[in-house]
């Protein structure tokens, strides 16, 4: 079974999972117990603001996919297609790497205590930026490994399309008014800090599955 974490991703995907743990825990001490945005947050709040129709529609259309409904339907759909190419350690990743990452939001929420829209909204960090950058990383990773690409340009695909779905989840989330741009932040690097770190438990653990078969 081929490895769900491509050996050439193995060197930088470490050390950059590392680095977005410390980031998801300095903006966590930062903005604990916190109930208001950031000067950060403040600028980037202003620059949305009153954004039309057509944007809202947009922006709930990509929310959906963090919900409950939308997210099983997208997890459904990536295990699918991850077993009819054969490659089972890439749908455990997903269930199981991609399910982490939610939980790990949902734990910081309660540690950090940022709160938007009253004390009893927690926000910090975005559980559906952290789900979608997520899922992103696991199919990116996926192709990457099947097209054989290189370390530089390997890392930039899985950089740049992990981006992109949080950008595009972040950017959902502070135009309907859920987050604050820095929850957004968070759950992005925590999706980089998660993921990374059970691909390779995967590939551990399969391997030394594989082992004791033979």
């Amino acid at each position: 079974m081929p490895a769900v974490l491509p050996p050439p991703m193995r060197g930088w995907l470490g050390p950059t999972a590392a680095v977005a743990a410390v980031v998801v825990v300095v903006l966590g001490v930062l903005y604990a117990d916190a109930g208001r945005p950031g000067s950060v947050d403040a600028r980037i709040l202003a620059a949305v603001e009153g954004v039309g129709p057509r944007a809202r529609h947009v922006a709930l259309a990509t929310d959906f996919l963090g919900e409950p409904v939308g997210a099983a339907a997208l997890v459904a759909a990536v295990v699918t297609g991850c077993l009819l190419l054969r490659r089972p350690r890439a749908a455990v990743l997903v269930v199981v790497g991609v399910g982490l990452a939610v939980v790990t939001t949902r734990l910081l929420k309660h540690l950090v205590g940022r709160t938007i829209h009253g004390d009893e909204n927690l926000s910090y960090p975005s559980g559906h930026t952290a789900f979608l950058t997520a899922l992103a990383l696991v199919v990116t990773l996926l192709a990457t490994g099947r097209s054989g690409l290189g370390r530089t340009a390997g890392a930039s695909l899985v950089l740049l399309v992990a981006l992109v779905a949080g950008v595009a989840m972040g950017w959902a989330q502070v135009v309907l008014g859920a987050h604050y741009p820095t929850d957004a932040v968070g759950g992005w690097f925590t999706a980089l800090a998660v993921i990374p770190a059970t691909a390779w438990a995967v590939d551990r653990v399969a391997d030394s599955v594989r082992r004791k078969a033979r």
